[in-house]
């Protein structure tokens, strides 16, 4: 204090940005923000924040203001912070009809439509044997039935041998299998979409299950008998569009590129019940990733400026088909050469039992130096402990990877039980976890954005076409 008051106002000056210098330098990262993303993005009024809905729209508003608030800027060449891409998808009012010699049935109540070309489908019946379903030739236009699935065999297993055999429709009995992949598709028909600028998708199969009983009448039915699926489809009031937050902390120096954080911030919004909840709440997928970003964006703004730029974005339609992050990636604000690395973080809200206490798996962890690097410099990151998987084809990192950059994503428990089922929701998330994982890459990534150390590709790690 007498230091101070022999001074004068210029000491009191320089202590203070000493204080506030110090205090950026050791940012932390506080568990109640990252906990009021969650309570919000993973809230039901988000109502699941579906791909291509006006609830992810309103979740990437969210996501846009928290990036104004941190004083991040819009990227080159945008007006705003975020980036909207129409996209074209059918939408079928799940009150379809299935016929075949006698049988007449409806969708719901003795038939689902898993995967749907959005389209209907008509074809003679055609009856193979679960153990020749991987070698069936002649099926092309045929609506295949599968048969004699042996004791203990899921039906769903067959059903993907003939995902190629050009038959127009897989039809096989209920099982443990389908309700869980129905389920996971949030209890509603997989049809397909598409960025509107891509092109229409050719062939595809339509995958339908009977249950029990209509199934044992289905396979009465002779071969050759004519089956028809008619479906319709819900007229749309205006194009669908989906949508990126993105938000960027200019660097001091141009010319030393520009760090790519993201996230996605859509979910599966609402399906079929689960133990009476119909809401897909997201809060590990992807809530956690995205409450990551923001909190980087929070931490890295916070301090002085950084020699690199960052963008920060969270990407929607990624359960759709990663779209958001291919259409950013057709359309990036900054040259995809200028980017000197991307790290995507996705269900970081719960520990992996097979990886170190508090450490996240990093996909793709031998493909390049970003890994080993950060960790390094005190990020909690390790190897994938799941390469059977091909975690680091399944995010949105993939995309931009095959584009060169070195791109990986940052994960928690590969395979969490909650896994795309309604009790993904905040109880079920590990706070202390996710928060510790997120303030362990906030110096190193510091470190990154101020250095001139660029990641690279292992010989043979950089994925291709």
């Amino acid at each position: 204090m007498k230091v101070v008051r022999s001074l004068g106002w210029m000491a009191v000056a320089v202590l203070a940005w000493g204080t506030c210098a110090a205090q950026s330098a050791a940012w932390t990262v506080r568990p109640e923000w990252v906990r009021a993303h969650e309570e919000f993005l993973a809230s039901d009024a988000m109502q699941g924040r579906g791909s291509a809905t006006h609830d992810e729209e309103v979740t990437a508003t969210y996501v846009a203001s928290e990036f104004m608030g941190y004083g991040l800027k819009t990227a080159p060449g945008m007006t705003g912070y975020i980036q909207s891409a129409e996209v074209v998808s059918p939408v079928l009012d799940g009150h379809g009809s299935l016929s075949a010699g006698g049988l007449s049935l409806t969708e719901g109540a003795e038939f689902q439509v898993l995967v749907s070309t959005g389209t209907s489908v008509s074809g003679p019946l055609l009856k193979v044997k679960a153990a020749d379903a991987k070698n069936l030739t002649g099926a092309r236009g045929a609506v295949v039935v599968i048969t004699d699935v042996p004791q203990g065999v899921d039906s769903m297993g067959a059903a993907q041998g003939l995902r190629r055999s050009g038959a127009a429709m897989i039809v096989i009995e209920e099982s443990v299998g389908s309700q869980q992949t129905l389920t996971m598709f949030g209890g509603k028909t997989r049809v397909p979409i598409r960025l509107k600028d891509d092109p229409a998708p050719r062939g595809g199969v339509t995958l339908v299950t009977l249950n029990p009983d209509v199934y044992k009448k289905f396979v009465a039915e002779r071969d050759g008998t004519t089956v028809s699926l008619t479906l319709q489809e819900v007229p749309q009031a205006k194009p669908r569009e989906t949508f990126n937050a993105i938000g960027y902390l200019p660097g001091s120096d141009p010319k030393a590129g520009t760090i790519l954080l993201t996230a996605h911030l859509d979910h599966l919004g609402i399906g079929r019940p689960v133990n009476g909840d119909a809401i897909f709440n997201g809060a590990n997928d992807d809530a956690a990733g995205t409450t990551a970003v923001l909190e980087l964006a929070r931490a890295l703004a916070s301090g002085p400026q950084l020699k690199r730029s960052v963008l920060f974005v969270c990407y929607g339609s990624e359960e759709a088909g990663e779209l958001g992050s291919t259409y950013f990636g057709e359309h990036p604000p900054v040259p995809l050469k200028e980017l000197v690395a991307n790290l995507e973080f996705e269900m970081i809200g719960n520990q992996d039992p097979k990886m170190p206490k508090g450490v996240l798996l990093l996909t793709g962890w031998e493909r390049s130096n970003l890994g080993p690097t950060l960790k390094a410099h005190g990020a909690l990151l390790g190897p994938d402990p799941y390469p059977e998987q091909h975690f680091f084809e399944r995010s949105d990192n993939y995309a931009l990877a095959l584009k060169g950059v070195v791109a990986h994503t940052a994960a928690g428990w590969g395979t969490v039980p909650t896994y795309h089922q309604p009790n993904d929701d905040l109880a079920h998330l590990d706070l202390p976890f996710m928060t510790a994982a997120i303030q362990s890459l906030v110096a190193p990534l510091r470190w990154l954005a101020g250095s001139d150390f660029k990641p690279e590709w292992n010989a043979g790690g950089q994925p291709k076409r």
